[in-house]
């Protein structure tokens, strides 16, 4: 998975330069607040290149973010402000800073990535040994219920800036039994300063979670689950493709 993110790395934040960031921190600094009241060290599982973290530093927050992606971290790192935004390199199934924080966050759909169950739990086990007693867990995932009412499809994505033009080409293959989608993709590069080409090729399994697995492994990892919403809506869940979870470290365990 690192040699996946390493090369992803190269053409990550072009592809994602119109994400809106900043809001999506909004939206996450308001569920941490509203469950996590005066809350202020965040620790971001599977961080990638910064970004949101960036951005929740301007919150005023202390954040530590974790990816295992070095070539990601080295983008990230750009941002570090001491005291307030450091980054290490760690696999979320395992790493263990020996600290404790008052809120632990994982976006854009690391956890589904977590393709065995054995990975969710352990991911899991992550956060809650990272948290304080009370301390709030949130993260995105690919929701079933949207995934089934509207499957994935091939989609095509053409992006520039002033030294590359991209194409990527991602193709689905879905595999019903273990909820997982294969996302191939096909990244095509120009290099606009030599008119080099280069073509990559490579696969994200990600996997698709229903509502009553995701309860029954929280309890397992000794979290209460406190809301599940639609992403960045403050709506119910419903039938949507994505969905966040606000978890919260029951007090005791």
């Amino acid at each position: 998975m690192a040699d996946v993110f390493d090369a992803y790395a190269r053409y990550y934040d072009l592809l994602y330069k119109d994400k809106d960031y900043a809001g999506e921190a909004a939206y996450v600094h308001g569920l941490i607040q509203k469950y996590g009241t005066g809350a202020r060290a965040v620790l971001n599982l599977g961080c990638g290149t910064g970004k949101h973290d960036a951005c929740l530093a301007k919150m005023d927050y202390v954040i530590a973010g974790v990816d295992l992606s070095e070539t990601m971290l080295s983008q990230a790192r750009k941002t570090a402000v001491k005291g307030k935004l450091e980054f290490f390199q760690g696999d979320v199934r395992s790493i263990d800073l020996d600290r404790e924080f008052d809120a632990v966050i994982s976006l854009f759909h690391v956890m589904s990535y977590q393709t065995a169950d054995a990975d969710v739990i352990a991911s899991m086990g992550t956060a809650n040994r990272h948290l304080k007693e009370g301390g709030v867990f949130i993260f995105d995932f690919w929701h079933g219920e949207g995934v089934l009412k509207d499957p994935p499809v091939v989609r095509v994505k053409r992006l520039e800036d002033e030294g590359s033009r991209i194409v990527r080409i991602a193709q689905p293959v879905m595999h019903a039994d273990r909820h997982v989608i294969d996302v191939n993709y096909q990244i095509i590069m120009m290099d606009k300063r030599s008119d080099r080409y280069s073509d990559l090729k490579e696969t994200h399994q990600m996997r698709y979670f229903f509502m009553p697995e995701l309860k029954e492994a929280l309890t397992s990892c000794g979290f209460a689950v406190r809301e599940a919403q639609a992403w960045m809506s403050n709506g119910p869940i419903s039938d949507a493709w994505y969905g966040v979870i606000v978890a919260q470290k029951e007090r005791g365990l």
